[in-house]
């Protein structure tokens, strides 16, 4: 699912998601954006069951943007069919 998402958002923003693989997070896309970042991630921390974002249990696979997207991203992201907007924030 997640190569599904990184196709999808890759071709309606125009942009190119390399792999990336962590021992806490598996494998993951990472794009560059002006003045920051797309991550896309499943939510399952690999190996031990956990969320990495555990309050939004339902989200199978996440699309984090660093720093929180400007209201033109946003916008291009909302249109994209079937994303939800979480508003979760990391310390």
């Amino acid at each position: 699912m997640s190569t599904q998402l990184v196709r999808l958002v890759g071709d309606r923003l125009g942009l190119v998601f390399t792999e990336h693989y962590s021992d806490y997070r598996g494998v993951y896309y990472l794009a560059g954006i002006p003045n920051g970042r797309i991550e896309i991630q499943p939510n399952p921390v690999p190996g031990d069951g956990d969320l990495y974002v555990p309050e939004h249990p339902a989200g199978r696979v996440l699309l984090l943007t660093t720093p929180a997207p400007d209201l033109a991203l946003r916008a291009r992201l909302d249109s994209i069919g079937g994303l939800t907007h979480l508003n979760h924030q990391t310390a």
